[in-house]
């Protein structure tokens, strides 16, 4: 963050002209900052900030229990790691979607998407979800529209109405979520190329596709949703799934074998760690700080 080029309205503009391209573009998730800095320098388009993630990362279900104080501050940790946009997952809107709005982009996001489940919402991709009206929804995104200050700020609209309502009533709340004034439509738990494309049929703004695991979506490679007219993909747990499956793993390992021994090849490097934080960067003319050599740490 220390060494970041672009300030947040960089950030947005850049994402704006990303999406004018046509071009997919890729957010996966980011359960922390190091891991921001890590798809940064794969090469993603940008980072995606996950509501249930947080959650999960403070030991709890992504059931509405998270408030805007959490999300923002983590968001804005994360969002500073890099110079890609960030866009976050601001479930209902907190029940205030001015004042989520204007917080998030005080904490320098590039967007924000929020949903038309009730504010006892429950992950995307569970049965017996409940949907506000759409009246009510149109009412929360007027308010998201007019509360940026940033018109390149995306706001985002995601509908839970696929597994509630059926796909006709979905693109009925697509057609009426854009006229509001969406910039950008997040049809949530899609299950295939048809109904991915319907949506597609019916929409005129831009479409944001979820690729989360062992959900209700099947899982569509890049060439198909570029193929399928989408503009955004997000992977939003990913990142966290794999950490947390081989951390449980190294650990019974451990508790098991007594040591680490026969996982070391299982983590990240020292010398890789460093890489990462950009070690090298923080020497100053008076003090270097990397008079150490990560020989032997590899």
């Amino acid at each position: 963050m220390h060494f970041n080029k672009k300030n947040a309205s960089q950030k947005r503009l850049d994402l704006i002209k990303s999406l004018k391209s046509k071009k997919l573009l890729r957010f996966p998730g980011a359960y922390n900052p190091l891991c921001a800095k890590l798809i940064a320098e794969i090469g993603f388009d940008g980072i995606y900030i996950s509501g249930g993630v947080m959650a999960n990362d403070l030991g709890i279900p992504d059931i509405g229990l998270t408030t805007l104080d959490h999300v923002s501050y983590r968001s804005n940790q994360i969002t500073q790691a890099t110079d890609l946009p960030s866009i976050v997952d601001a479930d209902t809107g907190f029940k205030d979607c001015k004042k989520t709005i204007s917080t998030l982009e005080s904490k320098g996001l590039s967007g924000c998407h929020i949903e038309d489940q009730v504010d006892e919402k429950r992950c995307g991709h569970l049965d017996n979800k409940e949907i506000i009206p759409v009246k009510a929804m149109i009412k929360k995104i007027d308010t998201a529209v007019k509360a940026r200050k940033d018109s390149n700020f995306l706001i985002i609209v995601r509908t839970d109405a696929n597994t509630v309502e059926g796909l006709d009533k979905t693109i009925e709340r697509v057609k009426a979520y854009e006229s509001a004034g969406a910039d950008m439509i997040f049809p949530e738990a899609m299950k295939n190329e048809n109904e991915f494309e319907k949506i597609r049929k019916n929409s005129k703004t831009y479409l944001l596709a979820n690729m989360t695991e062992f959900g209700k979506s099947k899982l569509l490679k890049r060439s198909q949703l570029e193929n399928l007219g989408y503009n955004l993909v997000i992977y939003p747990v990913t990142t966290q799934r794999l950490a947390m499956k081989n951390v449980e793993d190294g650990l019974k390992t451990i508790f098991q074998e007594g040591d680490q021994n026969n996982i070391i090849d299982k983590m990240q490097t020292r010398k890789r760690l460093y890489e990462l934080v950009e070690y090298e960067k923080y020497n100053t003319p008076g003090k270097k700080i990397t008079d150490f050599s990560t020989e032997g740490h590899e």
